[in-house]
């Protein structure tokens, strides 16, 4: 497992709890004076913290190094306690608890068990501390400095914490980026396998055949010619969906960036294509050659699901503070149980295609700032809703 740490980032979290909890320089000095009465006890309590470590299955088993681990862990305890009450609390000092707590989430300790031996250090620190006070202080004094001590050691259980819970994000977030690589080599594949098959049968063919007729081989060698057209088109759409750029949001047209989208002179002769946007629409706030391509995409999927022919619906309209631009198709609906996924790549619900456009427009919308929904019924057609920032007037 590797950490990905913005210690900036960390020692300001550190310090916005410090407030919260009133941390102030008043308490780091009580800590401080205090760190000379205990220093002598380290060794006592390290030795206890192992020692109740080994009476648990659950903190044992993260111990795979025998008494020589024992020993090294017991020196490390010892420096951290007196870093604990020595600080001082910068950068440095919130960046080493950080990677401390890190640490056993590397080793498999579950956090429940970090909770309770801190919580066994702060009990012998505070009793080591109460019977060593020296008896010309007082006794507010010495409540003062154990308030001190708990607090910084709730500080310290914050680090650990925020460690954890940075790990299980990091383990999820590789998880999926697992996941979705499987699916994305899952979908390669099987993209790339059918158009390789067809041009394995025609080399075959050209190869062995004798005799062939001239028309014969260029039927071949036109198949040939549309699968590796076939396969640079995947190719490049994941070329496109991986490089996808920042957006540069700038207010733009929609019934503009519409009509690019939806090139008359290549639009199909048996789908009617209908404009319901109002000349006055105000602008949307977006990258418009990125919302050219999530126009594209959907007008051409609405299209390809009326083979037979039907009604394509461009429309939007303003509503607060954002622009709802719907496309509508009269095609063949999408099935209940394909919706929820149909964003995913190579998640196509077309007999031909390679599922990436959904995918694509869903990546550059989040960039955007912007939303996509769809509504279908089978048989009836489908709406997908594009929802983007309003400019603001």
């Amino acid at each position: 497992m590797t950490l990905d740490l913005r210690v900036d980032e960390l020692f300001e979290r550190y310090q916005d709890i410090q407030r919260y909890v009133g941390w102030t320089q008043a308490d780091a000095e009580r800590v401080r004076a205090a760190a000379p009465l205990v220093e002598s006890s380290f060794i006592e309590l390290s030795d206890d913290f192992y020692r109740e470590i080994s009476e648990h299955e659950a903190t044992r088993r993260v111990i795979t190094g025998g008494d020589a681990q024992v020993q090294l862990l017991k020196g490390t305890l010892q420096i951290w306690l007196h870093q604990l009450l020595t600080g001082p609390y910068d950068l440095a000092f919130v960046e080493r608890r950080f990677r401390v707590g890190y640490r056993h989430v590397e080793i498999g300790l579950k956090q429940i068990y970090v909770e309770a031996a801190v919580s066994r250090l702060r009990t012998g620190l505070l009793r080591e501390l109460r019977d060593r006070w020296p008896a010309e202080l007082s006794i507010d004094e010495l409540t003062a400095t154990m308030r001190s001590i708990s607090m910084l050691m709730d500080l310290d259980l914050a680090i650990i914490q925020d460690a954890y819970e940075t790990a299980s994000n990091d383990r999820l977030m590789r998880v999926e980026r697992l996941a979705a690589i499987g699916r994305v080599a899952g979908g390669v594949a099987h993209e790339l396998r059918n158009p390789l098959n067809v041009i394995r049968t025609s080399v075959y063919f050209l190869r062995n055949a004798k005799n062939a007729a001239p028309e014969k081989v260029a039927e071949h060698l036109q198949r040939i010619e549309r699968q590796v057209a076939a396969s640079d088109s995947v190719i490049s759409a994941l070329s496109e969906f991986a490089k996808l750029p920042s957006p540069n949001l700038q207010p733009m047209s929609v019934l503009d960036c519409l009509k690019q989208s939806a090139p008359l002179d290549l639009w199909p002769d048996n789908v009617e294509l209908i404009f319901q946007v109002s000349a006055d629409l105000p602008h949307a706030l977006a990258d418009e050659k990125q919302m050219a391509i999530v126009f594209s995409n959907l007008i051409r999927n609405g299209c390809e699901s009326m083979p037979s022919g039907g009604r394509l619906t461009l429309s939007a309209r303003h509503e607060q503070d954002h622009i709802e631009v719907a496309v509508t198709d009269t095609g063949c609906g999408i099935a209940a149980e394909d919706l929820p996924r149909i964003r995913e790549p190579f998640r196509s619900t077309k007999a031909r295609g390679i599922g990436l456009g959904l995918a694509l427009s869903q990546a550059i919308l989040e960039k955007n700032c912007g939303t996509l929904n769809v509504t279908s019924e089978v048989g009836h057609g489908s709406t997908f809703t594009v929802v983007l920032m309003a400019e603001k007037t």
